[in-house]
């Protein structure tokens, strides 16, 4: 279970954030931009509302067209390189790495995501729902 408020930062310190709010979804995304993004299977993602958290330092963003088609921006630190944020632009959410966060053991993942980018060799937890794309709410 997340507790909240939660923190987290990248690697070298320069980044740092905390958020206020619970999370709205946590998930596993296989697209091809976060396999590409990460340098492994998925990204462990975790989405709040982007008013929610604050953010002390500066990362960098590259935009690139999601699967679905929309820009996405993803934050990572200029000096130590840890993937750090994704934000969609079409929702007003931002989304945080699990690999970021203080205490990535809070992060349990609901849901596997553009499965159908899905590598052969990535194991995924069969309890987990699967989406062929993103999740049909979104």
């Amino acid at each position: 279970m997340m507790n909240i408020p939660f923190t987290g930062g990248c690697k070298c310190g320069a980044i740092r954030y905390e958020c206020s709010a619970a999370p709205i979804v946590m998930e596993n995304c296989h697209c091809r931009d976060c396999q590409q993004a990460t340098g492994t299977a998925y990204a462990a993602v975790i989405f709040v509302p982007s008013n929610t958290i604050q953010i002390l330092g500066d990362a960098k963003y590259y935009d690139s067209i999601g699967d679905n088609g929309g820009i996405v921006s993803r934050g990572f630190c200029p000096t130590c390189g840890s993937p750090t944020f994704i934000d969609p632009k079409s929702y007003q959410l931002r989304g945080v790495t699990a690999s970021s966060l203080d205490d990535p053991n809070g992060f349990e993942p609901a849901m596997d995501i553009f499965t159908k980018s899905a590598q052969k060799w990535d194991y995924m937890n069969p309890e987990l729902p699967k989406f062929h794309t993103a999740f049909p709410t979104a």
